[in-house]
């Protein structure tokens, strides 16, 4: 074989890192776990999404299997966006132990073979990921009305986002400045960027109805939504493009190929530059961040603290305070908190003054509420993920089982403590739509636009505020319940797994799959379901959000007959979805336990040493 072939065939094909992760990984049972979940979820998703296709026309069979293709299309690039960062945890977390690049060095691989062997040995199993549903996708053809290039373009993007959110976790593994904490910090950014950039892509759209804007190549969602609903979302036409240079012509008249495109060259950088510093940044390692140094990190000083009050139950107290006292954890929280409460005052200052009309503010407060309700999701599930096998690691949970503590009191005390320390946070949507609740119940101070608008629910008009006040007493319910419904499982998945980074990914993963189904369901059976479709449009944070910004999407039936009705429902609705999670969780809390704890302690003492 010549050289130069052998050569690049090492590079990735023959790359002995890529294949050990490949072979091992493909025998782990977690592994195949995710991927039975992943299209068990897509299997249900398109299932629902027939659910309403009977007898009729090829057009409308046409429609359905196009509607149909489009809901399916967009969940799976959201658990691509999602599932990514899982697989590509086991590379961040690398920097727990800096030498382990320090041995990969030894080796006769070079820095390239270093870095492509950790991309795409754990790229694989995205990819593996995006080609087992592609006989689900072939189904739709029967249907008619989606074209083949449709389908493989949504799998080039979903591909193309996977490649960008690998290449950005090698190289914050190969700088050595993340660690095990970095898997959360990567999930938020995500989430944010996606979020922000969708968002801001919706205030530019009223200057240009129906076109693309700037944000569009930079968002996988909206170049989908491109290529899914052109009708509504389309680029220039042929005509306008011959007025713009070269470049705009190409981001905004191609945004599919410009995301691709610069996907790609973005990757590639990222790569370069990981492989050019892997043993240039090797040589910092061990020396004092200067924000520690700041703070003093460590010092001596830092070990001597008044005497704190701790609660009736300590290992709440721990969970909430102590645990959580660092700085970087605090300023997380608060400037979270901040942040949250300038948005939602800039948003009402916008309105106020009437520089975005009334249909766009509720568009930018349902993105701002899913931001904020996601990045609590996440929180919730790092923080309960690694609250038992973080200890179990460092040797603190086998202090604890020789104290009089009951299994029952420690996992009670660990999810009173987390859902205790996500309460300021849990406040911010909640301050957000008693804000606006408050805005509307003045009257707008008198602003000329109003706050009233009318909409269309099924056939009939109606008038309702632009955020349905209710949302106060519906959002704080439905979230808390919900956050610790994503506790439990995130203890579930502590007790059970032997390290943090597995805790994790088993967590997001069941919380991730159960919330897309219940948002589906909520999404598209709270129109049809009769009288429970309010229940359905409330058992998600997600699905609550939009049916208090947007009624006549969620509940259209009853908003016709009744607006004061509907909101009434609404709140009785989102009671009924706490105490079904209420009911959920006390299940897993004596699941967890088994009779007198035994579950719990059998569970502690098969992995004691593991570690």
């Amino acid at each position: 074989m010549p050289r130069i072939v052998n050569w690049l065939l090492r590079l990735v094909i023959t790359n002995p890192i890529c294949m050990r992760l490949v072979t091992g990984g493909s025998r782990r049972t977690r592994h195949l776990y995710i991927r039975s979940g992943y299209l068990a979820v897509m299997i249900i998703a398109l299932l629902i999404s027939l659910l309403g296709v009977g007898q009729g026309s090829l057009q409308k069979l046409a429609s359905a299997g196009a509607t149909a293709f489009q809901q399916v299309a967009y969940l799976q690039l959201g658990m691509i966006c999602l599932l990514a960062p899982v697989f590509m945890a086991g590379a961040i977390a690398q920097e727990a132990n800096p030498r382990t690049w320090d041995i990969l060095l030894t080796t006769p691989l070079n820095a390239l073979q270093v870095v492509l062997g950790n991309l795409f040995g754990r790229l694989f199993f995205i990819m593996a990921l995006l080609v087992s549903s592609l006989p689900l996708f072939a189904i739709t053809q029967y249907f008619g009305g989606v074209p083949g290039r449709s389908i493989f373009m949504s799998y080039l993007i979903g591909a193309i986002a996977a490649l960008v959110v690998g290449s950005i976790a090698i190289a914050l593994s190969v700088s050595r400045q993340a660690g095990r904490r970095a898997v959360f910090v990567f999930y938020i950014c995500v989430v944010v960027y996606l979020g922000l950039t969708w968002s801001i892509d919706r205030i530019l759209r009223p200057g240009a109805p129906n076109q693309v804007t700037m944000m569009t190549p930079l968002n996988p969602f909206l170049t989908l939504e491109v290529l899914l609903n052109y009708a509504n979302y389309h680029p220039p036409s042929a005509v306008e493009q011959l007025s713009l240079g070269w470049f705009k012509r190409m981001w905004f008249g191609a945004p599919a190929a410009t995301f691709c495109w610069l996907g790609t060259v973005i990757s590639v950088l990222l790569i370069a530059w990981s492989a050019l510093f892997l043993r240039v940044i090797g040589e910092r390692t061990g020396q004092i961040a200067w924000y520690r140094r700041l703070f003093r990190a460590g010092s001596a000083s830092a070990k001597a603290r008044p005497a704190r009050r701790v609660w009736n139950n300590p290992i709440a107290w721990r969970e909430a305070s102590a645990k959580q006292n660092t700085l970087g954890k605090q300023v997380a929280k608060w400037g979270f908190v901040g942040l949250g409460v300038l948005i939602a005052m800039t948003l009402i200052g916008l309105i106020h003054t009437q520089t975005i009309s009334l249909g766009t503010a509720r568009s930018m407060i349902l993105s701002v509420i899913a931001i904020e309700v996601g990045i609590i999701g996440l929180t919730a599930l790092n923080i309960s993920a690694t609250a038992i096998s973080q200890e179990r690691e460092d040797g603190t949970l086998d202090l604890l089982l020789t104290t009089p503590l009951t299994p029952s009191y420690y996992v009670s005390g660990k999810m009173r403590g987390i859902v205790s320390f996500l309460l300021p946070m849990i406040a911010v949507p909640t301050v957000t739509l008693a804000m606006m609740a408050a805005y509307i119940g003045v009257d707008g101070l008198g602003v000329a636009s109003g706050v009233m608008m009318t909409v269309t629910a099924n056939t009939s008009t109606v008038e309702v505020p632009m955020v349905l006040p209710e949302g106060v007493i519906i959002l704080p319910l439905v979230l808390t319940s919900y956050s610790a419904f994503a506790v439990m499982v995130g203890l579930h998945w502590s007790l059970k797994s032997k390290g943090t980074i597995s805790s994790i990914i088993g967590a997001v993963g069941i919380v991730v799959a159960v919330t897309g189904v219940i948002s589906l369901c909520g999404s598209t059976g709270g129109k049809t379901l009769g009288p429970i479709r309010a229940v359905l449009a409330t058992i998600s944070p997600i699905t609550a959000v939009r049916a208090i910004v947007f009624p006549e999407a969620a509940i259209p039936d009853s908003l016709s007959e009744s607006v004061a009705g509907s909101r009434i429902t609404l709140v009785v609705a989102s009671c009924i979805a706490a105490a079904v999670y209420g009911f959920v969780v006390y299940g897993m809390h004596k699941q967890m336990l088994g009779p007198n704890g035994r579950n719990f302690d059998m569970t502690v003492r098969r992995l004691s040493g593991t570690n």
